[in-house]
């Protein structure tokens, strides 16, 4: 049984919202765990119920590092943009559309499957603290770029997340972007690819649960914007060879449970 404890909810979000704060990230990938193992919502209305604060803090995250990477150099690399959206808004319509038809223990095991990718994700791809070259230029990077982004905006809409975490190194090594500029880009493709799964889930009649909990979800946004404040204050405080694979260990431990609630 969930609880509904609005304090309960709220340190909840805090929490997720800290981790994610931690990495420059929204948290949306450990709050699918909660929203399914602690308060005891199944797999499609968790993914409803992440992707819907998931938009909530991304939202939010973009003004918010407006002062750190201005809108300006956002649109000076609106190319990047453009070509990861042109894979990941039909990636994002797709994965929403499958994970509305999937069986739901099959569901909780590509949930757990996409977790232990992100994990690794984590670990190997966000050590990168540097621009580097881009390897591609020209039609290939544009071809490459929007299979990259199709992938994400499928793993985005089937967790409920914004796909920071496989977005943002994946600009950094095919794009040869700044890792700041890296982290500011990717809500950028985001956020557009995030309101076009969120369109395509509701149309399904599981998108009522927004309706009937969203005190719920008024608090746990709440709270993890709140995290997302705090997380990023301690930014740097703990080395990040310590910090990225302790996370990645809480989204294994994760998995292991998402698979077992099959």
């Amino acid at each position: 049984m969930r609880s509904k404890n609005p304090l309960l909810t709220t340190s909840a979000g805090a929490a997720v919202g800290t981790l994610g704060g931690l990495i420059g990230l929204g948290g949306a990938e450990f709050r699918l765990p909660l929203l399914i193992g602690v308060f005891g919502y199944s797999a499609l209305p968790a993914i409803i119920l992440n992707k819907a604060m998931s938009l909530a803090v991304v939202a939010s995250a973009l003004p918010f590092r407006a002062s750190t990477v201005p809108f300006q150099q956002l649109l000076a690399h609106a190319s990047i943009i453009f070509t990861l959206l042109a894979g990941s808004l039909a990636g994002a319509w797709f994965g929403a559309d499958w994970a509305t038809k999937l069986k739901s223990h099959v569901l909780y095991r590509i949930l757990s499957v996409l977790l232990v990718i992100i994990a690794f994700a984590l670990v190997f791809g966000h050590n990168t603290s540097a621009s580097v070259t881009a390897p591609l230029t020209g039609v290939p990077l544009a071809i490459a770029g929007a299979t990259a982004g199709f992938g994400i905006g499928v793993v985005a809409s089937l967790m409920g997340v914004a796909g920071g975490e496989l977005l943002i190194p994946t600009i950094v090594l095919l794009f040869g972007a700044d890792i700041k500029l890296a982290g500011s880009l990717s809500l950028a493709v985001s956020l557009p690819t995030m309101l076009v799964g969120f369109t395509r889930y509701s149309r399904d009649q599981s998108f009522s649960i927004l309706r009937t909990e969203r005190r719920f979800v008024a608090f746990m946004v709440a709270g993890s914007l709140l995290g997302a404040f705090i997380g990023s204050q301690l930014l740097g405080i703990i080395p990040t060879n310590i910090l990225l694979p302790l996370l990645a260990g809480i989204l294994l431990i994760s998995a292991v449970k998402v698979w077992n609630h099959a």
